[in-house]
Parts: structure tokens; sequence; C-alpha cells
């Protein structure tokens, strides 16, 4: 089996509902990170042999295969081959899943791998229908990904004190990692026009780093009734634009063109849970992707868990072990957003960035999935 390697990943700033990227097309945004990695690792296009991108709501602007146009509009001619697919929220770490299995078996020698959600102009939930009888018949309830995560608060029995803690602390580290510059090498500027000028957009939009747990009790409830439950905007991931994409390449590959790669592709995980609390697939996809390694928590350098939100988060705290201070140290989705299809991919490459930065070995991503599922991902610094 040959060993699949991260050579670079980027991603786009995440721009904030109808903010900068508003008046942005999808397969625009798309290509942005395609035009950074080609600029700067300096490969000719035409060797990549499929790019491979995660996008959830793949209808209207979004439509029509953007994982295929979104390489053409980045200049890397008719020959790039192009598919998009959907594992949810999980779509674009599934997208780097599946590059990096094409090169483990070795039918692939690069791959480039990422996902685009443009949340404003092709709002979530645009490509559903009305769910059919059979959905019915196979599950007790329907629940709202939210009502999920009051559910799991209060199975676990975790305070709006707990959770806004949580949430207040991703602000805060999202802060400080910026000023600190470790976003700096993750992060393409994209020219844009906003309001009929021309302007560069450099950094998140999202983030409110100065946030406080007071601040965040006075906020109303976003699923329940007022008094009810622990939810609501401040805890959980914004709704925001933007894309990703790593360069993946077998080791042979890399080493033919003298390329330095940032981490290995360890190993990938799937599971399918409860689909009424919906997003605790990231304790059991977690645990099994490490005993499938002979691996512990303890093994572990650091950890993204997305941040869809907070009462997912202290649930797989409580559940894994794991410590929060290896988890998500430069701030999550709470803070800088979750453009759907795009976040995979940029947990993945915020990890590969942080243990070149740190000189830290290895690092594992996982991610809550609507309707029930859970995605893991263990690289390794090389």
């Amino acid at each position: 089996m040959q060993e699949a390697v991260i050579v670079d990943g980027v991603r786009t700033p995440f721009g904030k509902q109808e903010g900068a990227f508003s008046g942005m097309h999808p397969q625009d945004l798309a290509a942005e990170p395609l035009v950074a990695l080609e600029e700067r690792t300096g490969f000719d296009p035409e060797i990549v042999e499929d790019v491979i991108y995660g996008c959830v709501t793949p209808v209207e602007e979004q439509g029509l295969n953007i994982g295929r146009i979104a390489p053409m509009v980045a200049g890397w001619g008719d020959g790039a081959p192009g598919v998009q697919l959907n594992r949810m929220c999980g779509s674009g770490q599934q997208a780097v899943n599946f590059a990096a299995g094409q090169v483990q078996s070795g039918i692939h020698d690069v791959v480039v791998a990422g996902g685009v959600e443009h949340m404003s102009r092709v709002p979530m939930g645009s490509d559903g229908n009305s769910l059919t009888e059979t959905y019915f018949e196979e599950f007790d309830e329907l629940t709202t990904q939210g009502e999920g995560a009051e559910r799991i608060a209060e199975q676990w029995g975790f305070t709006r004190a707990d959770v806004d803690e949580i949430a207040a602390d991703s602000q805060h580290r999202w802060g400080a990692a910026w000023e600190a510059g470790r976003y700096d090498a993750q992060i393409t500027p994209v020219e844009t026009e906003i309001d009929g000028e021309r302007a560069t957009v450099e950094r998140d939009e999202h983030p409110r780093p100065d946030t406080t747990v007071e601040d965040l009790s006075d906020l109303p409830l976003a699923f329940r009734a007022p008094g009810d439950g622990v939810v609501h905007a401040g805890n959980s991931s914004g709704i925001v634009d933007g894309s990703s994409a790593l360069l993946i390449a077998s080791a042979d590959a890399a080493d033919e063109r003298g390329w330095e790669p940032m981490a290995r592709i360890v190993d990938s995980h799937v599971v399918g849970v409860d689909p009424i609390t919906m997003l605790t697939g990231p304790i059991p996809a977690t645990q099994e992707i490490l005993d499938q390694n002979d691996m512990t928590v303890e093994d572990i350098d650091l950890f993204e868990v997305n941040e869809a939100f907070a009462p997912v988060i202290c649930a797989w705290l409580e559940e894994t072990g794991a410590d929060w201070e290896r988890t998500n140290v430069n701030g999550g989705a709470i803070a800088h957003g979750h453009p759907l299809g795009a976040t995979g991919g940029a947990l993945v490459t915020k990890l590969a960035h942080e243990l070149e930065r740190t000189g830290q070995d290895t690092a594992l991503s996982t991610m809550c999935i609507g309707f029930g599922q859970g995605i893991a991902t263990i690289i390794e610094r090389v």
C-alpha cells in the first residue's frame, strides 16, 4: 500500500452570512484554494488526477458538479476531472479520506481534495424535499440538529454555563491564534467586490474574540422555549461562506517532485449512530479509529472536533477522556464558522499546519454529521 501524504493545505477566509462573499459566485469561491495550492506548490495542474470536493447543498449555483467546475474556473484546463460528494457536514473531510484511499490503493498518485459551501447564496436545506413515509417508518421521530444538541445536553447533564464556557473559550482561542499569526500559512486572501468596490478579504468575519460567558448568558435559546434548554446562536457554529483544499499525493510522487510533505494520512473511519440525537458520532468514530490503530487518546497530540454545537464537544470530551487543552487549540466553528462542505478540509488543514508549527507528531480530526453519522481521520507529521 502506498503512503498518502499531505503536501499542503489551504482555505479561504470564512465570510459571514450576507457578508464579504455574498456577491461572489460559489464556483469562484471554490476555485480560490485551488489557485492558491498551485501558486504555493508550483505544480503543473496536468499532474492532478482528480479533484474531490465536498458540497452539502449541491443545487442551484452549487449544482452541476462543482468539483469539476472549480478546477476549470481555477484555470486548470479541460483535462482536470472533478467530482462532488455529500456526506453532509462531514463532506470535506470525506473528500480528504477518499483522496487518501485512492492514493493508498495505488489508483492515483496526485489528488486534490476539499470542499465549498456558499451558505449566503445557496441556503442550507435548499436541496431538501418532503421526507417520505419510509423515513417515518424507519425512525421513531424527526428532530433538528439543534434539538439533537439539546438532548445531548440533557443526557449528559450539561448546564448552560458548561456549554457557554466552551463557546467563549473557542472565541478567545481564535483571537489569540489570529493575533499570533497561526492562521497566516493556511488562509489565502480572496479578491472580491463589496458594495461595488474591489476588496481583499484576509480574515474570518464571524469571530467575536472578546465574547464572554456573561455576554452569552443573555442570548435567547434557538430551538426551545425560554428556560427549557441551553443551545443558542452563541454556542453554535456560525453560518458562513468558504472553501478549502489539500494537495494529497503518494510519498513517492512527492519525493519525485521535490515536495516536502507536511503530514501523512494514517487512517480514516466513519460510523452511524442514533439519528434522533444525531450528533454523537464523533464519540464512537474516535474510539473505533483509535482501537483499529492500537492507540489511545494519550497517543494524540492535537484534536479537532467540529464545533457544530457546544454540547457535542462537551459529550465528546467526557466520553473519550480527551482534554480540552489539546482540542481545538486555535478555536473552532463556534468562532470561525462552519461552511458545511468546506469545514472538514479546513480542520485537517488546520491540524497539519499546527503539527508543523509546534513539532508535535499526531493529530485526529472528527466531525458530527446530520441524521446520525460520525467521521474521523488521523494524520501524523512527516
